[in-house]
């Protein structure tokens, strides 16, 4: 076990009558001019933009809006933001979305006060110093960036995608209403019930092994979303399932289920790089990778595969052959990947086998030239990333 600190500072309004405290959880945090920070038209159309300009608007809290943000969200929006931030005197940025919005949100927030180029910070090239308050009012539960301490930002200047953690853009408060959720698509749900397995999943499979609570968490996050997310593709207007999968993608990224552990996130970055040169769904990515990153590295603690195929997978385990028991494990994971519509080889993801220069490409900007390795699990250089995203494309 590894000592930690914990650090879940923000405080969540949850349920459904949540959005009538935006306004005073605005005035409570000292907003005085905020930017609304959105996506596409959706949040207009609901009506929850309305709410938002209400609540802002009884409160006394000036505002101003920028919308716009895409999935994979990209820098030069951030920028966008940036400069009404600094023309408007903004102190709060306050996302309306999901994992795209707060993200987006999270680099205005730390490049408002930064004079140089906020893809600085991305680069490693600067470190957070003063910054914007960020808060949220969330619609899609998957990247968990409600409660996170990261964000992942897209340059169209190439295609690269990486990302930034800080704690000083951790979200003050997150409004959370599971009513809110009820018209997204179902593939949509889908992605989102895979990023939130993934983000408990990368914490899971770690060397550590003797962080029995974190564990047992780690293992009722995985299972409650097993169980409740296919609940809420069938029944979208369940509230009891959504208000399982929304708390679920908080629970999967606030740092609770690594207590005392050492993650690994390879699956995370290599997808990265799958969704910065195909512009695809990460969650999809995501479940695109993680079978041939499990099968490639399983060797390395088969026990821990063992634990996972039996605990949260109900694999029968024979005490006979672990390899096969971890095997079924995996192989019952992707099952369920399939079972809601998501891809299980890259293949499947874009339509068709990427070729041997895009895997070299992807594997190139992965380990950044050379320069960096991925994965703590079992570490991964150039080499075995590419064996990793070969074996995605069978």
């Amino acid at each position: 076990m590894r000592d930690f600190t914990y650090y879940a500072p923000t405080e969540v309004a949850f349920g459904a009558k949540s959005e009538e405290r935006i306004g005073a959880l605005a005035v409570k945090y000292g907003a005085k001019r905020v930017l609304v920070h959105y996506g596409g038209q959706s949040a207009e159309r609901s009506g929850l933009l309305g709410v938002v300009r209400k609540q802002l608007q009884e409160a006394g809290v000036a505002f101003f809006e920028l919308g716009g943000v895409v999935p994979n969200p990209r820098v030069s929006k951030v920028r966008e933001g940036i400069e009404i931030c600094r023309r408007e005197a903004i102190d709060m940025v306050l996302a309306v979305g999901g994992g795209s919005v707060i993200d987006s949100a999270k680099a205005i927030a730390f490049g408002a006060h930064y004079e140089g180029d906020v893809w600085d910070f991305f680069l490693g090239k600067a470190k957070a110093g003063e910054c914007l308050k960020v808060a949220t009012v969330l619609t899609i539960p998957a990247a968990g960036s409600e409660m996170s301490d990261g964000c992942v930002v897209t340059n169209e200047d190439g295609w690269h995608k990486r990302g930034y953690s800080t704690n000083k853009t951790r979200c003050c408060f997150a409004v959370m209403n599971p009513e809110r959720t009820y018209t997204l698509p179902a593939y949509q749900t889908a992605c989102g019930i895979v990023d939130i397995m993934m983000h408990t999943m990368e914490r899971y499979f770690s060397l550590e092994d003797d962080m029995a609570l974190t564990d047992n968490i780690a293992e009722a996050v995985l299972r409650t979303v097993l169980d409740w997310g296919p609940v809420a593709m069938r029944e979208p207007e369940n509230y009891r399932a959504r208000a399982q999968v929304m708390w679920a993608g908080s629970l999967a990224h606030n740092d609770l289920t690594g207590c005392g552990t050492l993650g690994d996130w390879a699956t995370h970055h290599l997808e990265h790089e799958l969704s910065a040169l195909f512009d695809v769904a990460h969650g999809a990515g995501l479940a695109a990778v993680w079978g041939s990153w499990a099968r490639y590295v399983k060797g390395e603690r088969l026990s821990r595969f063992v634990r996972f195929a039996v605990n949260v997978m109900g694999v029968e385990n024979d005490f006979v052959d672990p390899e096969r028991t971890a095997l079924k494990g995996i192989e019952r994971m992707e099952a369920f990947y399939r079972s809601i519509g998501m891809p299980t080889s890259i293949p499947e993801l874009i339509g068709r086998p990427v070729t041997e220069e895009e895997v070299l490409t992807m594997a190139d900007k992965c380990c950044r030239q050379d320069t960096h390795t991925e994965g703590n699990f079992k570490v991964l250089y150039r080499k075995e990333m590419e064996d990793v995203y070969r074996l995605a494309n069978k």
